[in-house]
């Protein structure tokens, strides 16, 4: 069994990972991590289970992306035709592309959303350039105003 996930949002895009046997024992721990897989091949019959928790940072609320695959293995004889050993080698090279394209998707998001927050930063600093030079030029005009401005003593 392999599980590839990957943190597509939220916070500063890590999360703790682990996988355990029927047994209640840790096959796979990964922490704070923002890409991760892990393989394992079953020993024991039940279920295996995994688990993506987010306590080290429980106020920002993260968008996983994960997979899970299971091959099972036959042994291949003598007697399997070419054409069932072709056709499981494309089946095997198609569940890597699907895997490639959805890791490719994740990370078109994440990094769509670094350029709309950047964008939007940059656009908030140009209004506060603006509105910086406009107060600039007003206190220059009035503070070159008072120099000519006659003034008398009486």
């Amino acid at each position: 069994m392999t599980v590839t996930y990957q943190v597509g949002g939220g916070g500063h895009l890590d999360i703790d990972f682990w996988l355990s046997d029927p047994m209640n024992m840790a096959l796979a721990k990964h922490y704070k991590q923002s890409t991760g897989t892990a393989s394992i091949t079953a020993k024991k019959d039940g279920r295996y289970e995994y688990c993506f928790s987010n306590v080290m940072s429980t106020i920002a609320d993260k968008v996983v992306s994960f997979n899970v695959h299971g091959v099972m293995y036959v042994s291949e004889d003598e007697h399997m035709a070419p054409v069932e050993r072709e056709i499981r080698a494309l089946a095997q090279g198609l569940q890597a592309v699907q895997d490639e394209q959805e890791y490719i998707v994740v990370r078109e998001k994440v990094h769509r959303n670094t350029a709309e927050s950047t964008n939007e930063r940059i656009m908030w600093w140009s209004v506060f350039q603006t509105l910086l030079l406009i107060v600039v030029c007003a206190w220059q005009v009035y503070y070159l105003k008072s120099f000519f401005e006659v003034k008398r003593v009486i």
